[in-house]
């Protein structure tokens, strides 16, 4: 049976693929609820989506479990659906880098990703329904030079994926991780007019985290990877 839902909540929103995400689950008919540590720029996109929207550092317990609490009443009950985007992108060789701040880019990168599933999931539990999904990218499987934190912060991600794949799924709750092997095209990254196709359309990703949500539980699967035709593996 093709599992129903009736309300996304997307941690980490902004205007690339959480918006495409927001717009479409949207139209499927799903209550919408976006949060982000900065919201001024959601305003827009929740009067097209009718989203709820509220500042969260995904990061910090009290501020995750403050969001589910309030974002029940909004959505009508708790959400059904919870995608995990937010992450901490930080570049810097090992000898400069200054370990406070790669420490607080692994709280966002990885321990929210925690904090959000762990909330997500003791909602999800009593009804044995819900899905979970977390946004990876290329670095959750290929740590590049110069990109240790980034890297530390989105194995671990993809380590608690297959850790709550494995302990979820059996209890009725599906658990994705998808990674994004490659750029993203936005405004600020528009598509080279000289290589068609070379970077992902996030209107494109959001449908494939649909397809993830339509999948028949006898044939769940608990990650993707998504990547343009020219990007190398």
């Amino acid at each position: 049976m093709v599992p129903h839902y009736e309300r996304a909540l997307i941690v980490g929103a902004g205007s690339g693929l959480s918006a495409s995400l927001a717009r479409l689950l949207a139209a499927d008919g799903l209550r919408i609820g976006l949060a982000a540590r900065r919201t001024d720029t959601l305003d827009d996109l929740a009067r097209e989506t009718g989203a709820a929207v509220y500042a969260c550092d995904a990061s910090d317990a009290s501020q995750v479990e403050a969001l589910f609490a309030r974002i029940e009443p909004a959505l009508g009950g708790p959400p059904d659906v919870v995608i995990y985007n937010a992450s901490a992108r930080l570049r810097g060789t090992i000898d400069n880098l200054d370990p406070q701040v790669v420490a607080q880019s692994l709280m966002i990168t990885a321990h929210g990703g925690f904090l959000v599933a762990q909330a997500a999931a003791r909602r999800m539990l009593p009804a044995r329904h819900g899905a979970i999904l977390f946004t990876g990218a290329s670095a959750s499987v290929k740590g590049y030079a110069g990109s240790s934190p980034f890297a530390m912060g989105k194995f671990a991600l993809r380590g608690l994926a297959q850790s709550l794949s494995r302990e979820l799924q059996p209890k009725g709750i599906h658990v994705a991780h998808v990674v994004i092997d490659g750029v993203i095209r936005g405004e600020e990254r528009p598509e080279p007019a000289d290589a068609p196709d070379s970077t992902l359309d996030p209107n494109a990703i959001a449908r494939a985290y649909r397809d993830l949500l339509r999948q028949y539980r006898s044939a769940w699967t608990s990650e993707i990877e998504l990547r343009p035709w020219v990007e190398r593996f």
